[in-house]
């Protein structure tokens, strides 16, 4: 259901790019706007990954840096059927993660300094076995088309202000008045179908991240401890990138915490109801990821990462003794 609702959003999408594209200069106006959606996926297919861990600054981990946080994905991936991904650490105070790549055999999973601090083993093996599941799902692609697709109707309803006019003194075209109503609703429609996808994809990501993990209440609480570390301390880089905010697990950006129609993610309250209904219906009573040198705690920091602190406001953390000092101990250890 989930997959069919995501493929009809985005050929929704599609039609809208087209069919704005049509407005502006009828059929060939149309295949002009293919090509350059075409290429600005392919674009995208091949340099999103990059970018975007290049934006917050990701640093790539392995089993001799970051073995406890290496091994949990690793364990994962094995579960999950996938082959190992790369793994990176994100120096940021905020508890959050993602998932990018092309496909499951170019793909990268990042979690920040925060996360890795504040949740306990179980917790951090659900929030990555989330992030597998996107790769799994193949959606770290979907969510690339949709947001490429979505920047592009954008970009196309503001050239139809540059030409739209033109084509109606030629008696054609949408003329002033048309031009001006798609300017504004074009975009906000290609947003509203986008989100739309996001959200369908979190709940599923949940669900299967969950069956990955083996524990439905371990990601449970972990997204409510992540969510709260969202709300209170800000992501800097996020915020001055908002088109990005899809791709984490909670939505990184302060004050955007409602499940209505412009939120990139479902309520947090509503996936973890669904969560603990899994864990009712499957019987699970979440018996955890596992004991490991990390059990009950964080993992351990790799060499030459520390937790950045806000600029401003108390050292404590969200969550109380948030520091997790030189030992990595989340506050719950």
């Amino acid at each position: 259901m989930n997959i069919m609702r995501t493929a009809l959003l985005i050929a929704a999408l599609t039609a809208l790019f087209m069919g704005i594209g049509y407005l502006i200069g009828g059929s060939s106006g149309m295949m002009i706007a293919f090509v350059i959606a075409a290429g600005m996926n392919v674009f995208s297919y091949w340099n999103s990954d990059k970018m975007v861990l290049s934006m917050y600054g990701a640093h790539e981990v392995d089993e001799r840096s970051a073995p406890e946080y290496y091994g949990i994905v690793r364990q994962l991936a094995q579960r999950a059927n996938l082959p190992m991904p790369k793994v990176y650490v994100i120096d940021s105070a905020q508890p959050n993660a993602f998932a990018t790549g092309r496909n499951p055999q170019n793909a990268a999973v990042a979690a920040s300094t925060g996360l890795l601090q504040a949740l306990s083993r179980d917790e951090i093996a659900g929030v990555m076995a989330h992030e597998l599941a996107h790769v799994k799902n193949h959606d770290t692609l979907t969510m690339t088309i949709t947001a490429t697709l979505a920047g592009a109707i954008s970009m196309l309803a503001n050239f139809a202000f540059l030409f739209g006019g033109n084509r109606n003194r030629e008696g054609g075209g949408i003329g002033m008045i048309g031009t001006i109503v798609m300017m504004i609703v074009a975009p906000m429609a290609a947003m509203l179908v986008q989100m739309a996808v996001s959200r369908t994809r979190e709940y599923a990501a949940d669900r299967l991240g969950a069956e990955i993990c083996g524990s439905p209440r371990s990601l449970a609480t972990a997204l409510a401890k992540i969510a709260r570390g969202a709300h209170e301390i800000p992501n800097e880089t996020a915020e001055a990138n908002p088109a990005s905010a899809h791709l984490f697990i909670i939505n990184p950006l302060s004050g955007q915490r409602m499940d209505n129609l412009f939120s990139t993610h479902p309520d947090t309250d509503n996936r973890i109801a669904a969560l603990l209904a899994m864990e009712a219906e499957t019987g699970s009573q979440g018996a955890g990821f596992g004991p490991g040198p990390g059990a009950g705690r964080g993992v351990n920091l790799p060499g030459g990462f520390r937790s950045s602190r806000p600029a401003s406001g108390p050292s404590r953390g969200p969550w109380g003794n948030g520091s997790g000092g030189s030992q990595g101990r989340g506050p719950w250890g």
